[in-house]
């Protein structure tokens, strides 16, 4: 079972693409790094658990009610009667960008603690998943990071981490740079590897990762698709996404169906193929977890990447 920690919060987003100072009605998701990377390796056939803080609001029955619908075990959520769950905003401009917008201070997840990671731990799993995200999220949720990680790696658990590097948020790369060494697998953007590595040129970045202790490296590069573990070096995998609707969950999506594949055997080329495929149907829908493989369609492109030869 892969436990993930972190924050999943309520989405709003304009309907028909319209800005939000424009729109008339929105369309209603939830979303949140760990819960749609989660969210990806059950589809991708793994057991997933989330760990986390939600309010005792309708937006905190939403994001559990959601996350059974994933296939997610909410049994690691608490319910905070004193503090909100937090919600965002997806703004879709003229120029096509989009922009989030985000009201999450004072939230129930921002006031994870080391009590979360030890309940996280008690599930017994098979691998853990953090995120420099949730770190950021404030004094309590950083010493969350960091206390399950550590427990973690002092079990023998494997762990995965994804720096998820936020400009508007508090830095966490020091952190992030002392656990390293105890990551199994490091999942990270290639615009977060300079912050973190110092390089980032995929080959240097792998030498670099490897130096600091790191069991396994996947390279994300978006739109460029990823680098992944090979006996020759770093080998590159073209993205699989023919649309772009929504960019935002990609990322995710890749590393949730990577660690799924990684966990039931399959070498990193297919668990990077796997990703990518998944990876492209998200970005193709609205919504973070919308356009996951259907699990029929999930279960063939497990098999498939199963027989991809290293």
């Amino acid at each position: 079972m892969i436990v993930g920690l972190g924050e999943a919060m309520v989405l709003f987003q304009p309907a028909d693409g319209e800005p939000l100072d424009e729109c008339r009605s929105a369309s209603v998701h939830v979303a949140g790094a760990e819960l749609n990377l989660l969210a990806a390796a059950r589809r991708a056939g793994a057991r997933a658990a989330f760990c986390s803080r939600v309010g005792a609001d309708p937006f905190g029955r939403r994001v559990c009610a959601a996350a059974a619908a994933l296939g997610v075990d909410t049994g690691l959520v608490a319910v905070d009667e004193s503090r909100p769950t937090g919600v965002f905003f997806k703004d879709a401009r003229p120029d096509g960008a989009r922009r989030v917008h985000y009201y999450r201070a004072g939230s129930a997840a921002s006031a994870l603690d080391e009590a979360d990671a030890d309940r996280a731990l008690a599930a017994g799993p098979a691998l853990v998943a953090v995120s420099g995200l949730t770190a950021a999220l404030g004094p309590g949720p950083r010493r969350a990071v960091a206390r399950l990680a550590r427990a973690a790696h002092e079990r023998g658990i494997p762990v995965a981490l994804d720096p998820n590097l936020r400009p508007g948020l508090p830095p966490v790369t020091d952190l992030l740079v002392e656990l390293l060494p105890m990551t199994t697998y490091l999942l990270l953007g290639t615009d977060e590897a300079g912050p973190l590595l110092g390089v980032d040129e995929p080959a240097k970045v792998f030498d670099r990762a490897r130096a600091a202790g790191v069991g396994e490296v996947v390279l994300k590069a978006g739109a460029d698709g990823c680098w992944h573990a090979d006996p020759g070096g770093p080998r590159r995998l073209p993205s699989a996404a023919v649309e772009v609707v929504d960019p935002v969950g990609a990322g995710d999506a890749f590393a949730g169906a990577y660690l799924a594949a990684r966990l039931a055997g399959i070498a990193p080329r297919g668990a990077a193929w796997l990703g990518t495929r998944f990876a492209a149907g998200v970005v193709a829908a609205p919504g973070d977890t919308d356009g996951l493989p259907a699990p029929r369609e999930a279960a063939a492109l497990v098999a498939e990447a199963d027989s991809i030869e290293t």
